[in-house]
């Protein structure tokens, strides 16, 4: 009889150890596809996530036309900020609300004819409160009139390479003309803390106090994600949920800019899952497949506001006023 050897246990293991280690080198299958899920219609949607040195780690028409909502007022602060640092004002100063600027619609701090609101608290009302007759009082006393300041900005956007924005007005508020990227909105935030550093500590505030009363914010990312540090949320119905998010720690400084989305809690949740893609080293290689809110097709980049003097299509969201304040 021939003396037949049968392998161990352990040498047939080996064995299928050394298959799978030969297979999976001669394998040129490309890395898994992902998919991510997109709170937003294509129409509305753009995203973008830089890092400190600028390179791009994601993008989604990043470069097409978008209403900047209230990040129009990133621009504003972005103009008090220089006027502080040049000594044009201090903290202390007070800055007159005019009765146009008391007229703006919500959300807003309410003022009474002659009022003033000294630049910090400005600084807050803008960051925290998104207010709409702060912003624009801010801009009629750094440019004279809310139509020159609008110059202003859409020319400072220009010098800091924000090369597809106009600017209509200081606030945000609905305006056919006013127009942005996600990328130069990445462009903005990106420099609004390398030029402003000793200033950025604003955009982490969620609340201030005003009066007597406790001021709160509506960035939700501020305190949900570790490394979140700012910067602004923005609204309109004709933009949907906009955001610019800073992210820092660990030593990895990130801007990522969400625009479109259909709520305040599908845009932080999207955030959240680009910050976690843009920190994980699994992801480098992975292909993104884009899984868009609903089934509208793409339409015009930016769709149509009423004429100036019609009703305006949706603002901030309803928020509550501060309870005791005089009416406007």
């Amino acid at each position: 009889m021939p003396d037949f050897h049968f392998p161990s246990l352990a040498q047939r293991f080996v064995a299928a150890i050394l298959l799978l280690v030969f297979v999976a080198g001669c394998s040129t299958t490309a890395p898994p596809d992902s998919v991510l899920a997109v709170p937003a219609p294509q129409a509305k949607y753009a995203a973008i996530v830089v890092d400190a040195s600028g390179k791009t780690l994601f993008e989604v028409s990043s470069t097409a036309q978008r209403y900047p909502a209230s990040l129009t007022k990133m621009m504003t602060l972005y103009l008090l900020f220089e006027a502080l640092e040049t000594g044009r004002v201090s903290k202390e100063t007070q800055i007159p609300v005019s009765d146009n600027a008391a007229r703006q619609p919500p959300t807003k701090l309410r003022f009474r004819r002659g009022e003033s609101i000294d630049v910090d608290s400005a600084i807050r009302a803008i960051v925290v409160k998104s207010a709409n007759d702060v912003a624009v009082a801010v801009g009629e006393y750094l440019g004279g009139s809310e139509d020159q300041f609008a110059a202003m900005m859409t020319s400072k956007a220009r010098q800091i390479g924000m090369t597809s924005t106009v600017f209509r007005n200081a606030s945000g508020l609905p305006d056919a003309g006013q127009h942005t990227t996600a990328r130069d909105m990445a462009t903005l935030g990106m420099a609004l803390r390398a030029r402003f550093p000793q200033q950025f500590h604003y955009f982490s505030e969620s609340d201030f106090m005003f009066r007597g009363r406790l001021v709160r914010g509506h960035n939700d990312m501020l305190g949900r994600v570790r490394g979140v540090d700012g910067i602004k949320t923005g609204y309109i119905r004709a933009s949907g949920y906009n955001i610019v998010t800073s992210y820092n720690a660990d030593g990895r400084r990130l801007i990522v800019v969400v625009m479109g989305a259909d709520s305040a809690r599908q845009r932080n949740d999207h955030v959240e899952a680009l910050i976690q893609r843009s920190l994980s080293p699994a992801m480098a290689d992975t292909k993104t497949r884009l899984m868009f809110a609903g089934a509208q097709p793409a339409a015009s980049p930016l769709p149509g506001l009423p004429p100036p003097g019609s009703s305006l299509p949706g603002l901030e969201p309803p928020e509550s006023q501060l309870p005791g304040l005089p009416p406007q």
